[in-house]
């Protein structure tokens, strides 16, 4: 889910721009989750649905990380840095306000409109679904094609959580089920965001990745 999602791509080896093939897929999977972050937002908001909101961040991720690969992976680190720093401030942020809302809605009586839960939830996971079956023939490529088919997969747990709890939503008529799912990955969105803005705040202070000695010179910083 969102911790899959806070690999830092800027090291993957090689990803070669002249694979037209995986470039299309990418571009593909860019749009439909994109496109299901603001579904889930909206629909959020008009179901009534934390979850829903929470589960949008990892579109969020993941969309950014394919952003990151086909436009600026070869770009230079402090470039890289400066967008995964605006990528972790949104998920802090994002995650930040569910868990607090979460928090204000264990005083209130409100119930989550189950239908519009499971239905956005399976659309959810027909896009993280069909993103997987896509980025397959690639995941045996290098680690960055790996680990964008992997995010995909995993993000699948999430949305079948969602479904999961509209199942609960209707069957109790509580709004519980919608807060655990809520609070779960909205916390794992908040973690992710705090791991990825350290990284970049790193690499923009000492230009280089945590873990690498100083004398390393970055090969796209020339």
């Amino acid at each position: 889910m969102s911790d899959c999602c806070s690999h830092d791509h800027s090291d993957d080896l090689e990803f070669d721009p002249s694979n037209k093939a995986f470039k299309r897929v990418l571009w593909i999977s860019l749009i439909l989750n994109f496109g299901m972050f603001f579904v889930e937002v909206i629909y959020g908001v008009l179901s009534n649905s934390l979850s829903l909101r929470a589960d949008a961040i990892d579109f969020l991720g993941d969309g950014a990380n394919y952003f990151v690969t086909l436009f600026i992976l070869n770009s230079a680190l402090k470039t890289k840095a400066k967008f995964s720093s605006a990528k972790a401030i949104f998920m802090l942020v994002f995650g930040a306000w569910i868990l607090v809302e979460a928090v204000m809605r264990f005083f209130s009586h409100s119930v989550p409109n189950s239908f519009t839960m499971s239905w956005v939830g399976a659309m959810a996971l027909a896009v993280n679904g069909l993103c997987a079956f896509l980025l397959f023939k690639f995941k045996d490529g290098d680690s960055n094609m790996q680990s964008v088919w992997l995010c995909s997969r995993n993000d699948a747990i999430g949305n079948v959580a969602v479904i999961v709890a509209s199942g609960g939503v209707y069957w109790w008529g509580t709004q519980w089920p919608d807060l655990v799912v809520a609070i779960f990955m909205a916390s794992l969105a908040v973690h992710s965001g705090a791991q990825i803005l350290r990284s970049a705040r790193n690499e923009l202070t000492h230009g280089h990745h945590k873990g690498k000695s100083h004398g390393h010179v970055n090969k796209h910083d020339h």
